[in-house]
C-alpha cells in the first residue's frame, strides 16, 4: 500500500469500530506508525485549528505539515484514495458522496448505542458525538424493522407456536419499547431515547444470533427442540448484554427484570389468544 505521509487521524478510543479500522490503516501501511491518536490526546496546538465539536461527530484527519484538517467521509476517502485513486474518484461523485455522508452520519451519531462502552468523561476533551434525534430515530426504526422480520421468520419456523404475522411481531417489538419506557418516564428525554437505542441494539444482537439457525433451517429442517434451545440461549445472552448496558448508562437494574417480564407476558398472551 502507498503510505499517506504527515497525516494523523483523531479517533474515538472508546469506539471499538473506530479502533479496528484505524489500526487497519496502520497495519496495511496506508498511514505511518504515527498515523492515528486518540481524540482525548489532542494537543493545545491542534485545538487551535481542529474543530473539536465537528471532530466528535466526524473523524478528523490532520495534515501535520500544513496544519489543515478534513473530516468524516472525506478523510477516509483521502486515505483510501492515496492507495486506490479510483475509490476516491467514485466516492466523490455527488450522488455517491451524498449517500456515503448520510451512511457515515447514521453510524457515527449512533456509535455509542451500537457499541456501548464506558466513556472517558473525566477527560478534558471526551469524544462524545452530538445527540441527534433524527439519526437516533432512524436507527431505532431500522432496528425495529430487522427485529420484526427476524422474529417473524423464527416464529414461523416453530410448529408448536400459534401462527404468526408481521403485524403481530411488529407490535411485540414496539410494545417492548413502550413497556420499558414506562419505568423510566421520570428521566430526561435524551436519557430515555439513548436507552431505547441501546434496547434496540440488544434486539439486533439477538437477531444476529438467531440468523445462522434460520439460514440452516431454510435448507434443512431443524426440530422445535433445537429452535427453542437456541432461542433460550439467545435470550440469556441478550439479558447479560442488556444488564451490562444499563449499568454503563447508570439506569435502574430492575429494567432487566421488566425486560424479561414483558417477554413472559407476551408469551402467555400469544399462547392463549392466538390458538
Amino acid at each position: 500500500m502507498k503510505t499517506l505521509q504527515n497525516q494523523t487521524l483523531l479517533y474515538d478510543e472508546d469506539c471499538p469500530l473506530c479502533q479496528i479500522y484505524t489500526v487497519g490503516f496502520i497495519k496495511t501501511k496506508m498511514l505511518d506508525s504515527k498515523g492515528r491518536k486518540p481524540f482525548t490526546d489532542v494537543s493545545a496546538v491542534e485545538q487551535q485549528f481542529v474543530d473539536l465539536n465537528r471532530a466528535t461527530n466526524e473523524i478528523a484527519l490532520i495534515d501535520t505539515k500544513n496544519k489543515t484538517v478534513i473530516y468524516g467521509v472525506d478523510s477516509l476517502l483521502k486515505i483510501l484514495g492515496n492507495s486506490f485513486p479510483w475509490i476516491e474518484k467514485i466516492g466523490k461523485l455527488k450522488p455517491i458522496h451524498f449517500v456515503l455522508k448520510k451512511l457515515y452520519a447514521f453510524i457515527s451519531f449512533n456509535r455509542k448505542v451500537i457499541i456501548q462502552s464506558d466513556t472517558t468523561y473525566h477527560q478534558k476533551v471526551p469524544c462524545v458525538p452530538k445527540f441527534s434525534m433524527t439519526y437516533r430515530f432512524l436507527y431505532i426504526s431500522f432496528a425495529l424493522i430487522i427485529t420484526t422480520l427476524v422474529l417473524f421468520k423464527f416464529s414461523s419456523s416453530v410448529t408448536n407456536l400459534p401462527k404468526t404475522s408481521i403485524g403481530r411481531e411488529f407490535l411485540l417489538a414496539i410494545g417492548q419499547i413502550g413497556f420499558q419506557t414506562i419505568f423510566i418516564l421520570n428521566k430526561k428525554r435524551e436519557t430515555i431515547i439513548n436507552y431505547i437505542g441501546n434496547l434496540m441494539t440488544v434486539s439486533l444482537l439477538g437477531c444476529l444470533i438467531l440468523l445462522p439457525l434460520l439460514i440452516i433451517n431454510s435448507f434443512f429442517h431443524v426440530s422445535d427442540f433445537i429452535l427453542f434451545y437456541w432461542f433460550g440461549t439467545t435470550v440469556v445472552v441478550m439479558y447479560i448484554e442488556h444488564f451490562r448496558r444499563i449499568k454503563i448508562l447508570k439506569l435502574p437494574t430492575y429494567l432487566s427484570h421488566t425486560w424479561v417480564l414483558f417477554r413472559v407476558i407476551a408469551l402467555i398472551l400469544i399462547l392463549n389468544l392466538f390458538k
